[in-house]
């Protein structure tokens, strides 16, 4: 594994931590839901793939799931508060991805098909 940027690879590699905790968490408190935690290893997975763009693309992930959730999470925000809480962090997960300097420095390789 060829790291660009030892800060940016840090803060990729907690993202994976985050993802995978958060839909193990998500499983215990909620419903077992085997579909999210193939998403959330797919996302970590996706989060070491450092190629050209597709931080881009792990942020649009992050930012849909947000979307997808975020009606029935303001329905009822008393009780609901650790998704939304959640959703702020994922949210952070995607402007990381998408402006931080060292983050997206590890995303800068190209695919050569020689």
């Amino acid at each position: 594994m060829n790291i660009r940027n030892q800060k940016g690879f840090s803060i990729s590699l907690a993202m994976a931590v985050y993802v995978v905790v958060k839909a193990v968490l998500n499983m215990i408190i909620g419903s077992f839901s085997l579909s999210s935690l193939m998403l959330a290893l797919a996302m970590a997975c996706l989060l070491f793939v450092w190629i050209k763009n597709v931080n881009y693309i792990t942020a649009g992930i992050f930012v849909l799931v947000v979307l997808m959730h975020l009606p029935a999470n303001l329905g009822n925000i008393s009780s609901n508060w650790i998704y939304l809480l959640e959703g702020g962090i994922d949210i952070v997960c995607a402007v990381l991805l998408t402006t931080n300097s060292d983050v997206r420095e590890n995303y800068s390789w190209n695919i050569n098909f020689k």
